[in-house]
This record gives C-alpha cells, sequence and structure tokens, in this order.
C-alpha cells in the first residue's frame, strides 16, 4: 500500500485541480505528429489500455469541473469523440498526469470527484438519477422490473435495475459464468437523515414569518440542524396536458429555509430537549401584510380548492414550478420534497487531508462501491456475477419495499440468474438458486465511528479506526452486524490482494451498537457476509467529516472485492 505522507497531500491541489495550469490546448483531438514532443512509442505497446470505466471516469468526472494534464500515452487512449469538449493540456510527466493517478488507484484522484457528488445528487433520487446515467453511459442496459427478463442477460453483460426511483441495484455477468456460480455483493444505503415536507406543508405566517410544516426522518431537526443555510430537493410528481403522469427531479440552488434558535438571553435557550413540532419550525420566508391592513387578506392559495398546489405555500409552488418550466400549477399532483443543507463539500485540514460535508452517512460507502463496480475488471475467466445494490430507508429501518428488508435484492437475483440459467440450457429451481447463495458473498457496506480524540474514552481499545488509513471491519456480539470468523478472514484476504489497510471496531459494552443492511440481508439470502466501512466523524450529524483520501481508499478495496473475491473463495476447502 502507498504511504500518504503529509507532503503528498500537500502537493494533491497542483497536480489535481490543476490551478497553476497554463492554457489548455485546443479542444480538438490532436494528431500523432502533435504529441512528437511527448511521445514515448515504444510505451504504446505495452501500456495496458484505459477500461471504459477508467475513461468514464476521467472524462465524465475529473473534466466536468476542470480542466485536465495528461500524458501522451493517456491522451492517446482516450482521444475519440469524447475529447472533443474536454480542456487539457498535455505533459511529459506522467507524475502530474491526471489519468495516471486514476489508472494508479491513487487515493487522492477521487478527492474532489466525491464531493462535488454530494453538493450536486443532495438527495436520494437525484444520487439514483446520477448512478443510472453513469450505468447508461458505460452500456449497462436497463432492467425494468415489469418486463420479462428472458433472453435478455447473457454472459460479459452489463445491468441495472431501480425501485421507487430511490434504490439501485447494477451488475456485470462473468464472461465464464455459469448458473449456480456465485454472487460478489456489496450493499449499502444512499438514505441520509432529513426532514421531508409534510402533505400539507403550508402553515400560517406568526409575527411576520412564513414558516413551513416539516417531518423529521430518522434523527433530523436535531441540534445540528439549527442556524444551517437549508434548501428543499427531491422529485415532483407531474401530469402533463395529455393526461400523462410522470416524476421530474427538482433542487433550489440556494438556502431557502432556516430554523432559528432562541437566543440564551431568554433564560431557556435552545437545550437540545426543543419540540420538534413547535420549535424547530423552518422559516422560507416574509409576509408582513397584517401591519399595513387593517383587513387583512387571508392567504394566497394557487390552484382551486382541494388540488395539491393550495396545500403548499404559493410561493414555494411558484418556485417549483419555474424550475420545472411549469406554467400550470395544478400540474402539479404531488411531491417528495425534503430539507438540505446547502453549504458544499469542502477540503480542510492544515494538508487538506478531511472531507467536510454533509450525507457522507452514507453516501461514502455508496459511491465508492459504485466506483468499484464500475472499474472492476471483465476478464475471460471471470465466473461470478459482480453486484451493488444501493438501498432507501436503511435509516428507519430498511422496511418499506425500496428499502433491504423487502425483497428488492432477492428478487434481481432470482430473476437474473432464471434468466441465465434459461439462455444456457439448464432448468431454473431451488437446486440453482441455493448453489448460487451458497456460493456467494455479501459485503454490508456502512460508514462506522472514527475515532474522536476529545471522546476517546468511549471508544474500545485497539478498536478505534482512523481517517485516511482504510475499510474498518465492524464486529458485535449482539447480530446487530453480520461479521464472523470466517468472512472477518476472507476481507482480509481480499485486503492483502489489494494491497488495502483493514482495521477494526467494535462498540463498547457500555454502548449501544447500530444496524446495518448486513443482518436483514445475510439472513435473507443465506449468503456468508461481513460488515465492512469507512469510518467518519459525527455521525448524524448535518455536517460530518472524512478523510480526503477515504473516498478514493474505499473505491480501491470495493473494486479488489469485486474483482479477487472468487480468487479467494477458491482457496477454501
Amino acid at each position: 500500500m502507498t504511504r500518504h505522507t503529509s507532503e503528498s497531500l500537500r502537493q494533491r491541489p497542483s497536480n489535481m485541480s490543476l490551478r497553476t495550469a497554463t492554457a489548455p490546448a485546443t479542444s480538438s483531438p490532436l494528431h500523432t505528429s502533435q504529441l512528437s514532443s511527448f511521445a514515448h512509442p515504444s510505451e504504446f505497446e505495452t501500456v495496458a489500455a484505459m477500461s471504459d470505466a477508467e475513461k468514464a471516469f476521467v472524462v465524465g468526472e475529473l473534466a466536468r469541473h476542470r480542466s485536465l494534464t495528461l500524458c501522451d500515452s493517456c491522451y492517446r487512449d482516450i482521444a475519440d469523440r469524447r475529447t472533443k469538449s474536454l480542456s487539457f493540456q498535455l505533459t511529459s510527466d506522467r507524475g502530474s498526469c491526471s489519468c495516471c493517478d486514476v489508472l494508479a488507484s491513487k487515493p487522492e484522484a477521487f478527492t474532489e470527484p466525491f464531493c462535488k457528488f454530494l453538493q450536486e445528487n443532495p438527495t436520494v433520487f437525484h444520487a439514483v438519477s446520477y448512478f443510472k446515467d453513469k450505468m447508461i453511459a458505460l452500456g449497462y442496459k436497463e432492467l425494468p422490473a415489469r418486463d420479462d427478463w428472458a433472453g435478455k442477460l447473457e454472459p460479459g453483460g452489463k445491468y441495472f435495475v431501480t425501485r421507487n426511483g430511490s434504490s439501485i441495484i447494477g451488475f456485470t455477468v462473468g464472461k465464464a459464468y455459469r448458473p449456480g456460480n456465485g454472487v460478489a455483493i456489496i450493499a449499502g444505503h444512499i438514505d441520509a437523515l432529513t426532514a421531508k415536507l409534510k402533505p400539507i406543508s403550508k402553515k400560517p405566517t406568526k409575527s411576520g414569518y412564513v414558516q413551513l410544516g416539516v417531518a423529521p426522518y430518522a434523527g433530523a431537526l436535531n441540534e445540528t440542524w439549527w442556524d444551517r443555510d437549508l434548501s428543499i430537493g427531491g422529485r415532483v410528481i407531474v401530469r402533463d396536458e395529455s393526461g400523462k403522469t410522470s416524476s421530474k427531479l427538482v433542487k433550489l440552488d440556494w438556502p431557502i429555509a432556516r430554523i432559528p434558535t432562541l437566543a440564551p438571553h431568554f433564560g431557556v435557550g435552545m437545550l437540545g430537549q426543543n419540540n420538534k413540532e413547535t420549535e424547530a419550525v423552518p422559516i422560507i420566508g416574509l409576509d408582513n401584510s397584517d401591519i399595513y391592513s387593517s383587513d387583512p387578506k387571508p392567504v394566497e392559495t394557487l390552484g382551486p380548492v382541494g388540488s395539491f398546489a393550495a396545500t403548499q405555500p404559493p410561493r414555494l409552488v411558484q418556485l417549483i414550478s419555474k424550475e420545472l418550466r411549469i406554467q400550470d400549477y395544478s400540474q402539479i399532483v404531488d411531491w417528495e420534497l425534503e430539507l438540505f443543507d446547502v453549504q458544499l463539500a469542502t477540503v480542510g485540514g492544515m494538508d487538506r487531508e478531511f472531507i467536510f460535508a454533509g450525507r457522507i452517512d452514507d453516501k461514502l460507502c455508496s459511491w465508492a462501491a459504485f466506483q468499484g463496480l464500475l472499474a472492476s475488471e471483465t476478464n475471460e475467466d471471470d465466473g461470478v456475477i459482480k453486484l451493488v445494490a444501493l438501498f432507501d430507508d436503511e435509516e428507519i429501518g430498511s422496511l418499506l419495499r425500496q428499502g433491504a428488508r423487502g425483497n428488492f435484492l432477492p428478487s434481481t437475483i432470482e430473476r437474473a440468474v432464471e434468466a441465465l440459467s434459461g439462455a444456457a440450457g439448464k432448468g431454473f429451481g431451488p437446486g440453482v438458486l441455493g448453489q448460487t447463495y451458497a456460493r456467494s458473498f455479501l459485503v454490508s457496506a456502512d460508514v462506522t465511528h472514527a475515532a474522536n480524540p476529545n471522546f476517546a474514552g468511549r471508544y474500545l481499545e485497539e478498536h478505534a479506526p482512523r481517517l485516511n488509513v482504510g475499510i474498518t471491519i465492524c464486529g458485535d456480539s449482539n447480530g446487530h452486524l453480520t461479521t464472523d470468523s470466517v468472512s472477518t478472514a476472507v476481507l482480509r484476504r481480499v485486503c492483502e490482494l489489494s494491497g488495502c489497510t483493514a482495521q477494526a471496531f467494535q462498540i463498547r459494552n457500555d454502548s449501544r451498537s447500530g444496524g446495518t443492511v448486513g443482518p436483514m440481508l445475510s439472513s435473507a439470502l443465506g449468503v456468508k457476509a461481513a460488515d465492512a466501512g469507512m469510518a467518519q466523524l459525527s455521525m448524524h450529524s448535518i455536517r460530518a467529516t472524512c478523510g480526503a483520501l477515504d473516498p478514493g481508499l474505499g473505491a480501491k478495496f470495493f473494486k479488489g472485492f469485486l474483482d479477487r473475491w472468487e480468487k479467494v473463495d477458491g482457496e477454501w476447502q
């Protein structure tokens, strides 16, 4: 494993963000002759070409937000139609090549893309849309749940399926797959603590303030939400003029809501026990019309009585309609909107070694696992299915149909194996399915608790994970997690083969362990399983902290698991 020093972290901004870069070269692809001063022709035959996933990451992730520095070999590898709008400069120094950093799995190459993902995809619906778009761009085929999958799956194929627009499963089928072979599974969650708008979110104006009716999702509206810059996003159900109904995503890119605290001068203040129904209500605007008129008019409504728009704050309806280019407010049938912290994810610390952001739990492991799947190898002898499942509703118990307790994952695996069995001319039934699960392995990927120096005594000795080190394998003696000795040995072997460092965490006996999707999925599928995730500080706060290298270290581990599980499984008797 590469040792990342403070000096390497200091140098990262100059290598990756290219703040000191010279003017980019022409945006159209260059001919070979134009590369003569940089070219090393003898290496072109020996340097491995980038995979489609690596090309997509370089062009689709890194270059969306800034210029790139490319060495000649990497430029030649990606010089196609996708580089026509790519801003880049050429270099003879591979140590400053953006592509080479990705190809070498350097964790620092993933820091900025992860931060951009956090700020651009604040809700679970936006996150699923992001993952879906990336898969489509890389040739993954969507499998609509309502369609017959027979004849649509084959070895070597790449597929995905969604549920409710808030959960997604992506998988690849090994080229050497045979019915009954196993599935390398990573399962995580993409929901986060939030506050959702109530069905009727309009509230009477009070003291000149327009307020918004919201309800906490999981543990939101706690004291970390007070005096924060909050915005609104989610999905809106729209019925057009022809009567067709569809779902549209929306997010406002400026803060429109705030939960004001009471100053301590009043003697009570905000003590952490405030009533979330009456004392943690967001303000979203001002309306002082009552002081200018002796006969104040009733609150304006949009749409006819009984319509959805009439139950929501009029100005908010107008803002959402404007974002979606809707003229007729009655076209909004319903919505699922929520509050989110609008402050940008950012790197911090003296050596820029931290990421400070909202929604790290658990966009961190989910994003890293997704990157691991996209970058996973496709070898001729791959005999397993590589699968990543990202669920909604984990923070509230996973009980809904898009949660891990539903049948989304087992149904997807069973339908895929059934279709592949049919294509292979083999009968499908309990035997094939039982064999599949017996040969499978699940990594339940969720963030865990990093050591907090202010509360070091709260941690079990030798079980205090650190940031920017590597994956943490988590245990719990009471079954809140699914790890055991066999699964721990498997993951430590994966780390050994992948150049990753494994840490350990278990809660003290006098503390309470949190839960993950691991136990419910491992018991439902009957597969060997372990809980493992990246460490973070300030779990369940509106703003949390992880290491700047942790998204990349996570992607490296999850890719390593997907690529090496079949080998590791073959080492067991």
